[in-house]
């Protein structure tokens, strides 16, 4: 199998290339930005308290475990 040769880009071609990619982009509106980051808070809170409970009952096992020795 013969290889294509690539042939290298010119770096106005190349900035050409990134704006047409880049007006293809379809970017979220404010609101859908502020909705997502409210999103990610509560869920990051929820898993926050999540880990907070696993991790105080693994603290208490191994307390107890510990007490028996």
């Amino acid at each position: 199998m013969a290889e294509s040769k690539k042939t290298k880009t010119s770096v106005p071609e190349f900035v050409n290339q990134v704006r047409t990619e880049t007006s293809k982009v379809v970017w979220p509106t404010r609101e859908e930005t502020v909705r997502t980051a409210i999103f990610v808070f509560i869920f990051m809170v929820l898993l926050a308290l999540f880990f907070f409970g696993v991790d105080s009952v693994f603290n208490a096992l191994v307390n107890f475990l510990i007490s028996l020795a």
